[in-house]
């Protein structure tokens, strides 16, 4: 079976156990027509001992069985790497110290327990298939056919700002998770502001809580992204200054990674996680400096990327973006035209679905995929 549409997944009746795995918490749930179907049910992960963590796992996806209407079919969920998505084993995490590096077969752990096929995926990869499925590749091409644009995008690269800087990629309207199940580690990408660290240093909840602090002169760092936000916006009391500095650093780091990366996939992106609450304030800093210049051996200029950014959410950027100019050329050796549209565009813009709901579709999706005989990979 090749689902060709979201619409196809609407109407599919088999059920997908899921789970959205948090360093302190594990949300279990069930997904049927691309929907969640039952009340989630929430457990301590209690990742600090590995035994206590699996039969938590466990017991949360019994919890969610036992309120089906009919058996799942599969298990599939997101789970933090490093790992061997495609065998299911796990590597040694961060925020889950029981996963010492070792290596931990949650996939085969869970299919011998419940006798139905287990996945496990990047969630930077399952948030990029879901928007590439359902969200903002769908809603970008229904515009650009609403207007007459002779042009579709099958590419797209999904990046998620929040504990970490995460992503995924779709080329060709195909999931691409890497041979090594290692594609779209962005974070390790080099860091605009200090070429000796890794973006994600500079692009996290973490690195801008600590920014704002220092910029601000405080010594307090527990003030969330969000209250952050807010003070840049005059919205609450606070150094407004020292905010808005804190969200256009992070976004100067972001929007060089971002160069680097779509320089290689030439596609839509979106962002999405905690963090893209705050997009409007630092998007215009994205797309400023996707659209400056970068020198050539001889210090000439030239445009950093080969396209154009537009601000797919900013509604004048929008508009230039769907009005295409094309001009009529002549065929050579003939009087024969062809249309010939000239400037690359790509566009920018938040998560049409919210980032929980992208992940959530694209591990149906992918579970779905996995299950059919007939195709290589989920078609859209």
């Amino acid at each position: 079976m090749i689902l060709d549409s979201y619409t196809n997944i609407l109407n599919d009746e088999r059920i997908v156990l899921t789970l959205d795995a948090g360093g302190t918490n594990f949300v279990f749930s069930a997904v049927q027509g691309g929907k969640d179907i039952v009340e989630p049910v929430t457990f301590y992960s209690k990742g600090h001992n590995l035994e206590l963590c699996m039969e938590t796992i466990i017991k949360g996806f019994e919890c969610v069985k036992e309120q089906l209407p009919s058996e799942p079919i599969a298990i599939s969920f997101a789970f933090p790497g490093p790992a061997d998505y495609k065998a299911g084993i796990i590597g040694r995490l961060p925020n889950l110290a029981a996963f010492n590096g070792e290596g931990v077969a949650l996939g085969p752990m869970l299919e011998d327990r419940f006798r139905i096929p287990a996945f496990i995926a990047n969630d930077g990869n399952l948030f990029a298939y879901g928007e590439a499925i359902a969200g903002t590749l769908p809603f970008i091409n229904k515009l650009l056919g609403e207007h007459s644009v002779q042009k579709q995008y099958s590419n797209l690269l999904g990046v998620t700002l929040g504990t970490g800087f995460g992503a995924g990629f779709v080329v060709n309207n195909t999931l691409c998770d890497g041979d090594n199940s290692a594609g779209g580690e962005i974070w390790l990408t080099r860091n605009f502001k200090d070429p000796a660290m890794m973006a994600e240093g500079s692009v996290s909840i973490r690195a801008v809580r600590k920014t704002y602090a220092s910029l601000a002169g405080e010594e307090t760092m527990d003030l969330s992204p969000q209250y952050i936000y807010e003070i840049a916006m005059g919205l609450k009391p606070g150094n407004q200054k020292a905010a808005i500095q804190a969200f256009e650093d992070m976004a100067s780091v972001v929007a060089e990674s971002l160069c680097n990366a779509i320089t290689m996939i030439d596609g839509i992106i979106v962002i999405g996680g905690g963090m893209s609450g705050a997009y409007s304030l630092f998007a215009p800093k994205i797309v400023e400096h996707m659209n400056g210049t970068i020198q050539n051996l001889d210090g000439e200029k030239l445009p950093r990327i080969v396209s154009k950014v537009y601000d797919l959410d900013d509604e004048p950027s929008l508009k230039k973006f769907l009005t295409y100019q094309s001009k009529e050329i002549t065929v050579p050796f003939s009087n024969r035209t062809v249309p010939y549209i000239s400037e690359k565009r790509i566009g920018i813009c938040r998560s049409k679905l919210g980032t929980s709901k992208a992940i959530s579709l694209g591990a149906y999706a992918i579970a779905l995929q996995k299950l059919s005989q007939s195709a290589p990979m989920v078609k859209i």
